[in-house]
């Protein structure tokens, strides 16, 4: 009964306080100043909201043109901006991600195994302006007798190239490496070739005399030989068959594309059939020297990223000032006797070089380049020019041979 009695009273005191809550109601003012207060903090975090979309609003619209800046020349060149390459590199330590590697152009990975004698010192000096303006690496190596190589030397060498920071472009007196053969990521080849009368005169001058750098970098490319040798007359050299002026050494050319096995060294039709094989399956541009400037059109063409403006350096003053200290000074020519001599003992050589002609004369239809006759004369044309004199026993001036400068 007590505890009846006791929740009768709690009954009756909550009834009590919910009826004196709806006879007395929160009153009209109480509501104005609650709203006032509400809308006073409304309209402070208005004005804050305010200011800081106008404070930051210079931000943003900068922030929006260096994007775009940046979406620009990353177009133009070919990947990022040198600046902005640094910067993502230096925020990428503190980053948990790695930094995104730059676009890379195809191809990526070239090698020009250049052939002695060949214009390859002219190409390696339009190479070093090129590379700083186009921004890819170029490694040019200094060794120059060692084009052969052993098993073991192959595989460091491609292993080394193929490890070089990309695009790069590589270049070296050396024959030609397979790549595929040891299974590594093989890259594209190029070459330039010449007559090879032409670069054999080239070659044996410069030797003995070196070009117009100075007489003395002769000294030290051949520096044990004798005075007899070093002023031997061209004619005594190739009619009586010094060695310098006989086979193998006169078989230069086609080594070069043949490969590092040991049948490449010898004048043969299995040497002259591998070059012609590795020319048409690994080389994306075999040119000839006598059309040097066809040869950096197409280039222009083939390998923009590379050699993008190349044929307008070439003819700029500046190049043609250094350009012209690399042709052979002392250089003369045979007599007809002799150059028959030579021709025939090159006979593979100038077969693998009319091959390279005439595929390089069909690239350059396929690709639409048209250009004029050449003002250079060939060693050949000489010769067979001897050959219709001898039939109708007509003189020839002793001044119509010339030659193309290295």
């Amino acid at each position: 009964m007590k505890l009846e009695a006791r929740m009768g009273c709690y009954n009756s005191q909550w009834r009590h306080e919910n009826m004196m809550t709806f006879r007395n109601p929160p009153s009209h003012k109480h509501l104005t100043g609650y709203m006032r207060v509400r809308n006073r903090r409304e309209n402070w975090l208005a004005v804050i909201l305010l200011r800081v979309s106008r404070r930051d609003f210079g931000f943003c619209l900068t922030a929006l043109f260096i994007f775009c800046l940046g979406s620009v020349l990353y177009q133009l060149n070919g990947g990022a901006p040198n600046i902005l390459l640094n910067v993502g590199n230096y925020l990428g330590r503190f980053a948990d991600g790695p930094v995104a590697p730059r676009a890379l152009p195809f191809p990526s990975q070239v090698v020009y195994n250049r052939v002695g004698k060949c214009g390859s010192r002219s190409i390696v000096l339009l190479l070093r302006m090129l590379a700083d303006r186009h921004q890819f690496t170029l490694i040019s190596s200094d060794i120059h007798n060692k084009t052969r190589l052993t098993k073991r030397e192959q595989v460091n060498l491609m292993r080394n190239i193929s490890t070089t920071p990309q695009p790069f472009l590589y270049t070296r007196h050396v024959h030609f490496l397979n790549f595929s053969r040891f299974r590594i990521d093989e890259p594209v080849y190029i070459n330039i070739i010449r007559d090879p009368i032409n670069r054999f005169l080239s070659n044996y001058f410069f030797r003995r005399f070196g070009d117009w750098r100075g007489e003395e970098n002769h000294v030290v490319r051949t520096p044990g030989m004798k005075e007899d040798e070093r002023y031997l007359d061209i004619n005594t050299c190739i009619l009586e068959s010094y060695p310098e002026c006989s086979n193998p050494r006169l078989f230069y050319i086609i080594p070069y594309f043949c490969g590092q096995h040991p049948q490449c060294r010898e004048p043969s039709l299995w040497a002259l059939e591998t070059a012609k094989r590795n020319v048409l399956e690994h080389y994306l541009l075999v040119g000839v020297l006598e059309e040097l400037e066809d040869v950096l059109l197409l280039l222009e063409r083939l390998l923009p990223h590379f050699f993008s403006d190349v044929y307008n350096i070439y003819k700029s003053p500046e190049y043609r000032k250094l350009g012209n200290m690399t042709g052979t000074i002392r250089k003369h020519s045979p007599n007809l006797e002799a150059l028959q001599v030579l021709y025939q003992r090159m006979e593979y050589e100038y077969k693998f070089y009319n091959f390279v002609k005439a595929q390089f004369h069909l690239t350059k239809r396929k690709i639409g380049l048209r250009t004029g006759p050449q003002p250079s004369r060939l060693y050949t044309s000489t010769i067979q020019r001897k050959d219709l004199q001898e039939e109708l026993e007509i003189e020839e001036p002793e001044d119509s041979l010339t030659w193309v400068e290295s």
